[in-house]
Formats: structure tokens, C-alpha cells, sequence
């Protein structure tokens, strides 16, 4: 174990107490991040697709304020700690505080940490996207995962020949993408990088991911606004068009 920690300092433009409802309840979480669940035990359920769920304990509740959890990692595997601080900022908004502690020194963990610095900046860009565009409304999740052997590289233009688009688009074009099976989806593209690709439609975020350089993991994260979904066949639909696209080696 080492004392590296990841951290990071997201300023919002939302009050301390909608924050704190987006990061420290079950509802609030899912509408940014994995669908979560938090038992009264503090016992939280984390629902990352394709059937893998993880849990963790609830370490502290400080009304308004910290919010922390320990990961329920398997035996011989080091703890994760995970912990929010939210604080008011001058001038009105809040400004979000973030570590992660519970880092290797050992072969492979820099990769693990930059996997997460990546991923935790995504994420916290969906949090600054819920709260502008979305905030307040009940989230309806789609997250679907599979896997490929070959690096993210490769796997780029097959997902972008299957969304029906020429290569990652800049930041701000008005796209649609319009995978086979699955309805089409107009939206306004708000992120871009090398692992992901994300597009805000008029009642949603939605990202597609491929992180790997050996082993790529590629995923589709749909997070549906206001009116309900059909969460199971829209899983479905999308589950299924990621694997025809990677299928699994028999």
C-alpha cells in the first residue's frame, strides 16, 4: 500500500444541497455515475453492467457535508476508499472535493490509477452535465460492457462505423448516431477523448467507451431523463449490439 491518493476539485454551478443529494443518496449517484444502491445498514450496491455488481460500506455521513465508502474489494486485494466533500463556494455554487486512496506500488498499478483518474474525469463531467440540464429529474440507466483483445485503437472505427459516424467529432457538433437495431439519437457532442465519446441529447447523456491499450473494455452508458424507459429492452438492444460488434472468443 502506498499513500498516493487520486484527487480531484470540481466546481458546480448548483447549491451545496443539490450536490449533496447527487452524491451522497442512491437516486443521486445513478443519475451521474453506475446505478447505486444504499441500504439503511450502509451497505452499497454499485451495478456496473453485463451482470458485474460490487458493493461497499458506507464509512461516513456528515449531513450535507462528507460522504465516504470503503470498496468490499476480494480477499488479499487492498481496500479503495472513496470520499466527497462539499463545501459552498464564494459568490454562490459549490465546489466538490474528491479522493481516492488505497493505491499499489506494484507492477500495474499505474495503469489501474490513470484508468481511474480518466474514468473519475468522465464522470464527474456527467455530474457537471446533470446538474446544468437535467437536475432533479429521476434517471432511468442502460449500462452495457464487453470485452475485446485488441487495444482501443482497433476497436475505435468499429464503433464508429457501427454509430454511423466518420471518427470522434469535435466538442459542440450536432450528431446522430444510429447503431443497427436500437433507435437513432440526436444530440450535441460534450465529450471527446481518447476513450470516450459522449453526446447530450434533449433527454439524456450518453457515453461510449473503449479504455484499454492490452485487453480493451468497450461500453455503452446510457443515463434517460424524466419520463421512464424500457430500461430491460433498451440493456438489451444495446448488450447485444456491443457483443455482435466484440464477440466473445469460444
Amino acid at each position: 500500500m502506498t499513500d498516493r491518493r487520486l484527487e480531484k476539485r470540481v466546481e458546480l454551478d448548483a447549491t451545496p444541497e443539490q450536490v449533496w443529494e447527487a452524491i451522497a443518496t442512491g437516486p443521486g449517484i445513478s443519475a451521474w455515475f453506475v446505478p447505486h444502491e444504499i441500504a439503511d445498514d450502509g451497505t452499497v450496491t454499485q451495478r456496473f453492467g453485463a451482470g458485474f455488481d460490487a458493493t461497499a460500506t458506507v464509512t461516513a455521513r456528515e449531513e450535507g457535508s462528507r460522504f465516504a465508502l470503503a470498496a468490499d474489494n476480494p480477499d488479499g486485494m487492498p481496500s479503495q476508499a472513496f470520499e466527497f466533500l462539499v463545501e459552498g463556494r464564494d459568490g454562490g455554487g459549490a465546489v466538490l472535493r474528491f479522493v481516492q486512496s488505497g493505491f499499489l506500488d506494484e507492477p500495474g498499478w499505474e495503469t489501474e490509477y490513470n484508468s481511474f483518474d480518466t474514468g473519475w474525469d468522465l464522470f464527474f463531467h456527467n455530474l457537471r452535465a446533470y446538474l446544468e440540464h437535467f437536475a432533479g429529474q429521476p434517471v432511468h440507466n442502460v449500462v452495457t460492457v464487453a470485452y475485446t483483445p485488441a487495444d482501443r485503437a482497433t476497436a475505435w472505427p468499429v464503433l464508429h462505423r457501427a454509430l454511423g459516424i466518420d471518427g470522434h467529432p469535435a466538442v459542440g457538433t450536432e450528431i446522430t448516431l444510429t447503431p443497427d437495431g436500437i433507435a437513432p439519437i440526436t444530440g450535441v457532442v460534450d465529450a471527446a477523448g481518447a476513450e470516450f465519446l459522449g453526446i447530450r441529447s434533449e433527454h439524456g447523456l450518453h457515453r461510449i467507451g473503449a479504455e484499454g491499450d492490452a485487453g480493451c473494455g468497450v461500453s455503452a452508458y446510457h443515463y434517460f431523463y424524466g419520463e421512464p424507459v424500457d430500461v430491460d429492452a433498451l440493456t438489451a438492444a444495446w448488450q447485444g449490439w456491443l457483443e455482435r460488434l466484440f464477440p466473445v472468443a469460444v
